[in-house]
Order: structure tokens, then sequence, then C-alpha cells
């Protein structure tokens, strides 16, 4: 398998501050669905802010397909982010467009023709169980709605690794459901890989995983 993501003796640091990730050495696989755990303030979001580019690197090693991210920076970084799905915890959906144009953003990013975008987001959208909602706004939406919205726009483009912050904190059971349904879904239909940073791994996830642990600024591999 190639490696999507691998750590040596990484090291995050926030300026100023004493750093919250110092010893970060893993493998993360193609195909693999990883739950990164860890008590409030460990360096969960921190960790996952590194895989695409938001966090500079202070010491050790990352590279996250195959690219540096020491010196992934400018061109190389947007190049890198456009295959890349990221699920923030709140949402980061743009409220004066539409749903549909929100899931159609990353194709229209990347250049793909109107009735590309449409098609994509008209499929994803029935995954999500949304098709209903494609034109109205996002503070139109519950708070579980506005975050399937946002999984069908990381799945758009077809990326190769989804990144998830705490993807289902603040969800009812529903949109829960619905949201690792579609997770899990990516990884084995779709051969994503998929990591998660989470409070604590869905007792009913059905998949197989991996999980990392964050303790003192360590992570262990843990399963």
């Amino acid at each position: 398998m190639r490696n999507v993501i691998e750590a040596k003796g990484l090291k995050l640091a926030y300026p100023r501050h004493e750093p919250v990730i110092t010893d970060a050495t893993f493998r993360v696989e193609t195909n693999q669905f990883v739950f990164v755990t860890g008590a409030s303030g460990s360096g969960k979001s921190t960790l996952l802010k590194s895989m695409y580019g938001a966090m500079e690197i202070a010491g050790g090693e990352l590279s996250v397909g195959g690219m540096d991210m020491r010196a992934t920076t400018g061109s190389k970084l947007y190049k890198l982010r456009r295959h890349i799905g990221i699920v923030f915890q709140d949402y980061k959906l743009i409220k004066e467009w539409t749903v549909e144009r929100n899931v159609m953003l990353p194709l229209m990013i990347a250049g793909f023709p109107k009735n590309v975008c449409l098609a994509q987001a008209t499929k994803l959208l029935h995954h999500v169980k949304l098709s209903h909602k494609a034109d109205k706004y996002p503070m139109e939406l519950s708070g579980g709605e506005q975050q399937r919205v946002a999984m069908a726009r990381a799945l758009a483009h077809n990326p190769f690794l989804i990144l998830a912050d705490e993807p289902t904190g603040n969800l009812d059971n529903y949109s829960s459901q619905v949201v690792w349904d579609l997770l899990e879904r990516a990884n084995q239909e779709l051969e994503t890989t998929v990591v998660v940073v989470t409070h604590h791994i869905p007792e009913m996830f059905n998949a197989d995983f991996r999980h990392l642990m964050i303790e003192n600024g360590v992570i262990y591999d843990i399963r």
C-alpha cells in the first residue's frame, strides 16, 4: 500500500507556546480509516490542520500525498488541497450560496464545466438525503443538515483523502448516522483514505479502522 500520510518525529507548536505535539511517528496507508482520539486540548485538531497545511511544522517530518508539508506552500499547497476533502465541525458553508452551489464549489474551483458540477451535486445531495433542499441557503437548514451538505461538498471532487474534525460532534442521531455511513462508503467503495478526529469512536461503526491516540503530546498507535 502507498503511504498517504507519513510522520516522523513530528512536532507542532503555536507561536510563543509550548509544543502541542512533541512526538508523532506514524503512517496512514491508502484506503485506511483512521480515528484520532485524545482529551480536549490534546492537539487532535492541530494535527489535522498540519495535514492540510494550516499549521506550520515545528520539527520532524510530515508528508501528505507524497508532498513534504515543510516545503508545501503557495501553488503546491493549493494543488494538494484540490485533492483533499475537509469536513469542519462548524461546517464553513458559504451563507450567500445555495446548498447546491456549496456542494459544487470544489468542482468549480477545479474548472469543471457547469453540467458536470450540477450532476455531481445532484448525486451527492441524494446520498445525504437533501435533494429537496438544493435551492435552500445554509441558514435555512438545521445544524445536522448543514453538516451533511459539508460532507457532500467534501466528496464532490473525489478526493484521495478526507480529513474530518469532530464531524458529528454537534449533530442529532439521524444526521450523525448519515455522516458515518457516507464516510464508511467513501472508504469502502471509493477507496478513499479517511482520517477522523473525535472524542469517541462510535460504538456501531462497522468498518475496519486504525486508532491513533494523543496523550501528553505523543501519538500512540492503539490499533
